[in-house]
């Protein structure tokens, strides 16, 4: 008589994605009527500014879909060519390095040579990976790490100061820049997993065959961003030079202590959610549990959608808040989550949770940050204001992956206690910030 060994496999009940399907359809569709009424599925003042949004959200959703066809399986990729866990480390760190050095500085290219240009380097280093990709059958690590490192730092940047830039050029109101801001964190979001379905459904069953497809789907979408970017996109000829940049950077950026805590924050939450990302699958599969991890992903990036709702809830709806407070609050809450996870076991349905309320405050933290860039920092500095503010983050975690990596003189665990308390010192930067600033903020843009 033989043994059967069953293999008890948790996976996420699927009733939970539905609820946030339909918890962001009910947001939405419930916003504050002084929201809906700019918002972009009702109507806008002027007709140039309605085509302006619908071609910005279908680009960034393009690019959006780029940069997570390659980020959810650029290590599945790793693995199925034999590259070492080793290799994949030092992979990371050329990525972060990269970032660090020479991504820094992008932002300011951005506003001294023009969003756009910046926007075709984007699309042209996602073209060079895949079609390498596409003909070699695996790029270098090295290659595709500095390549893919400079495209994601443009892609957290340019397409929203191309976006205030275009706003502030139409002369719309505030109401309708935040309205964008909370659905590209939206898009993003919907287009990750739309990416992750995309690339299962390419590669299916065939991995030899099909690996290469979402290369493939990635030129495609690369070369018609290109065609939009090079003949849909009109901008104008910047005229700043570099010693006048110099001077408005440091008298607006450097000087301005509102614009130091307010880039401190900016600079943890980016850390915090890189530090999720890469110790997510090690935390959930802890002491050897088997988890679908291809299930867990869309339902933390839903919880991000639906937070991302929530934004106009406490911006302008009845939960109005002071957006300061409003990032204090969901700090502390980050802060915590990230300490529970840190220090705690957990069975996997409580960390499945926690993932989902981390995500829920990222929702909801990042079009909070960018309401506050607008309040803060002159549009012709905001890229490089941007690109600057994450360079302690990606300093940071270029030393740790060296730290945990190669020497193992850190544990996963410290990483994340780290993030937690670098989100309650995010937490007492915009609580001091809400402190200095005096209503009406200082902003850039008109009202």
């Amino acid at each position: 008589m033989g043994v059967i060994f069953e293999s008890n496999v948790w996976e996420p009940n699927p009733a939970l994605c539905l609820f946030f399907f339909i918890s962001c359809c009910l947001s939405i569709y419930y916003l504050p009527n002084s929201t809906r009424s700019s918002a972009i599925f009702d109507h806008a003042p002027s007709s140039s500014f309605i085509r302006f949004q619908r071609s910005f959200l279908l680009l960034y959703s393009l690019s959006s879909v780029m940069e997570g066809l390659l980020a959810v399986f650029g290590e599945y990729d790793l693995a199925f060519h034999g590259i070492s866990t080793e290799q994949m480390v030092i992979s990371l760190c050329i990525g972060y390095a990269t970032a660090l050095f020479v991504g820094t500085f992008l932002g300011m290219l951005s506003d001294l040579i023009g969003q756009r240009k910046v926007s075709l380097l984007f699309c042209l280093l996602h073209l060079f990976v895949a079609i390498w990709r596409r003909v070699t059958g695996h790029p270098s690590i090295w290659l595709a790490s500095i390549c893919l490192s400079l495209a994601s730092t443009i892609f957290f940047f340019n397409f929203e100061t191309w976006m205030v830039v275009e706003h502030d050029k139409l002369e719309q109101r505030q109401d309708s820049v935040n309205d964008l801001f909370w659905l590209m964190t939206f898009v993003e979001s919907a287009s990750f997993i739309g990416s992750q379905v995309v690339g299962n459904w390419l590669i299916g069953g065939h991995e030899k065959t099909s690996l290469l497809a979402p290369s493939s789907a990635v030129v495609i979408m690369a070369l018609s961003a290109l065609a939009y970017v090079s003949r849909g996109w009109k901008e104008d000829p910047k005229s700043i030079i570099l010693k006048d940049y110099q001077t408005k950077f440091h008298t607006y950026i450097l000087s301005d202590k509102r614009v130091w805590l307010l880039s401190w924050t900016q600079a943890i939450i980016h850390f915090s959610i890189a530090v999720f990302w890469i110790t997510w699958a090690p935390t959930i599969v802890a002491d050897g549990r088997e988890v679908l991890l291809g299930l867990v992903y869309p339902c933390v990036l839903g919880a991000k959608m639906l937070g991302s709702t929530a934004f106009s809830w406490f911006s302008s709806g009845p939960l109005s808040l002071r957006t300061e407070e409003c990032l204090v609050y969901a700090c502390i809450i980050m802060g915590f989550v990230t300490s529970v996870v840190a220090f705690d076991y957990q069975d996997v349905e409580i960390l499945l949770m926690l993932f989902c309320i981390f995500h829920a405050c990222v929702g909801l933290v990042l079009p909070s940050l960018a309401r506050l860039r607008t309040m803060y920092v002159p549009n012709d500095l905001r890229g490089g204001m941007m690109s600057l503010s994450i360079a302690p983050s990606n300093a940071l975690m270029l030393f740790l992956l060296i730290q945990r990596g190669f020497y193992q003189n850190i544990e996963n665990s410290t990483i994340i206690a780290m993030a937690a308390l670098g989100l309650f010192s995010a937490a007492g930067c915009m609580y001091t910030l809400k402190r200095l600033g005096k209503q009406p903020h200082q902003n850039w843009h008109k009202l």
